[in-house]
């Protein structure tokens, strides 16, 4: 398969609208009440599996907030090294926070404490639950003091539907057999999983064939992974 034709494959922006909340809309819910600048934020703490969303989710509450004039930042744990950003009525959102340096976990702590007084609202999230972070005590309590939820992946039955939906706005035919397959042996997050399908459709018209199971498991073999 040439590359250009996976180039071509842009991802959309994580905005919250986006996210199939499945099991999530209180979730969903809570981080859009996060937008706007409130006199006593509050604080959310995302946990759940690799490919569950949660950056998604982070990203799409940044976006959110920094369209409705809000300033907002959005950084991975592996980027904070001993200091984060502080201002009036910041929405920052950390994400992978039990990734988070000695000196990180000092920085975000003190970024807890100054949020009251700045009238700034934290979104972090992390792999397993607060108690079980590997960070420091004052830390874990303080994330611990958040709104928790856990990010709760679609079901199958679910992931199936929403690929059938989105090969059918493609106007592809996509036959239940080749869900299925894909389901099975494509990465399980939302986004790979319709990035596949994308780049079906676009190698199914570049070389004129039908779409079949030979074509998806080409396809399998050259898309790439998702960041």
């Amino acid at each position: 398969m040439k590359q250009l034709t996976l180039d071509l494959l842009a991802d959309a922006p994580p905005l919250l609208d986006s996210f199939v909340p499945g099991a999530n809309a209180d979730l969903l819910a809570a981080l859009f009440e996060c937008v706007p600048v409130a006199d006593t934020p509050q604080h959310l703490y995302l946990w759940g599996d690799a490919g569950s969303g949660r950056s998604h989710l982070l990203r799409g509450v940044v976006t959110a907030a920094a369209q409705a004039g809000r300033p907002a930042c959005y950084l991975r744990a592996a980027d904070v090294v001993d200091t984060l950003p502080e201002a009036p009525a910041l929405l920052l959102a950390v994400d992978d926070v039990e990734r988070l340096g000695a000196d990180a976990q000092i920085a975000l702590f003190r970024a807890c404490n100054a949020a009251r007084g700045q009238r700034m609202t934290l979104v972090t999230s992390g792999a397993v639950p607060p108690r079980d972070l590997p960070l420091r005590e004052d830390l874990r309590t303080r994330i611990g003091q958040s709104l928790i939820f856990e990010v709760k992946a679609l079901g199958d039955d679910e992931r199936a539907a929403i690929l059938a939906a989105h090969a059918d706005a493609r106007g592809m035919r996509l036959e239940a057999d080749l869900v299925q397959y894909l389901l099975r042996h494509a990465p399980r997050d939302l986004k790979s999983l319709l990035r596949t399908v994308d780049a079906l459709d676009a190698a199914s018209l570049e070389r004129k064939r039908a779409i079949t199971l030979p074509l998806l498991r080409d396809v399998l073999q050259h898309v790439p992974p998702t960041a």
